[in-house]
């Protein structure tokens, strides 16, 4: 039996596959400024509460040309995974002079909203209430687990339910840009220990339901109504779901009783 728990998040991955050709929309930063294309993000201000029980407080409110300044700044980070340069600010912000942004920027430096290497083009780091660096690498939801052995029902979301939300991994900038939407997923089970994919690491997959030979998929067998992660291969009229574990046999399937619900791009290893 499938609970209701795995059928919502079946149905939260069906949706972002569906969503995956939608293209960005375009923001300004204020004013008349180069319109620069990113998704919308939620304003600094808006980030900034979902610091407060990790000890960042929200700080007083500022000038309205230097909140617009911050918001592009948090909003260019986290599309990007790098700080802004000057210019980016001007533009976007519809800022009279580099001068000027100079002076904003020196200003949040002061109330302590971020530090700068002005010899350094990309030298923005935001900071928390601590005054310590804010983490600007980009996050992806994990939202839940997925059989490296045998097929488990869906995705199993136990440790997810328990604990009130879906955890988040750290991924390099790079994954996002390349690729768009990401979930994670952690693995339970030995079968793909060859491809250096081990128990309690934690998969990047792309949201997706076209896959090649030899790439590893999040299949999913519709009649068993389980889910597997395994390295696919269409042969005929079947498919075969191949582990990297030389104790381990293939999982043989009609073609038509799997799907491929997404391929992974990265792994994170389990420490210790």
């Amino acid at each position: 039996m499938v609970d209701a728990q795995s059928v919502c998040l079946l149905g939260w991955l069906q949706q972002r596959i569906g969503d995956r050709s939608r293209p960005p929309t375009a923001r300004v930063c204020g004013g008349k400024g180069r319109r620069i294309r990113h998704r919308p993000r939620a304003k600094a201000t808006e980030i900034m509460r979902s610091y407060v029980g990790k000890g960042m407080a929200l700080k007083k409110k500022l000038p309205a040309r230097r909140q617009r300044i911050l918001d592009f700044i948090h909003e260019f980070i986290e599309e990007n995974g790098i700080p802004p340069t000057v210019r980016d600010i001007q533009r976007a912000c519809d800022v009279s002079s580099t001068s000027v942004v100079d002076y904003n920027l020196h200003k949040l430096r002061q109330d302590g909203y971020l530090n700068r290497r002005p010899d350094v083009a990309r030298g923005i780091e935001l900071l928390d209430e601590s005054g310590q660096p804010v983490s600007t690498a980009p996050r992806v939801q994990i939202v839940g687990t997925i059989a490296a052995g045998m097929p488990i029902p869906v995705f199993s979301t136990e440790e997810a339910e328990s604990s009130g939300e879906f955890d988040n991994v750290e991924v390099s900038p790079d994954l996002p840009r390349r690729h768009g939407r990401l979930f994670g997923l952690a693995v339970s089970g030995t079968s793909m220990i060859d491809a250096l994919i081990d128990d309690g690491d934690v998969v990047i997959v792309k949201p997706g339901q076209d896959a090649s030979n030899g790439d590893t998929v999040v299949a999913w067998l519709k009649q068993e109504e389980e889910a597997t992660l395994k390295r696919f291969y269409l042969e005929g009229d079947r498919v075969r779901l191949q582990p990297a574990n030389s104790q381990m046999g293939p999982i043989y399937s009609a073609a038509g009783n799997v799907e491929v619900h997404g391929k992974v791009v990265a792994v994170i290893r389990k420490l210790g």
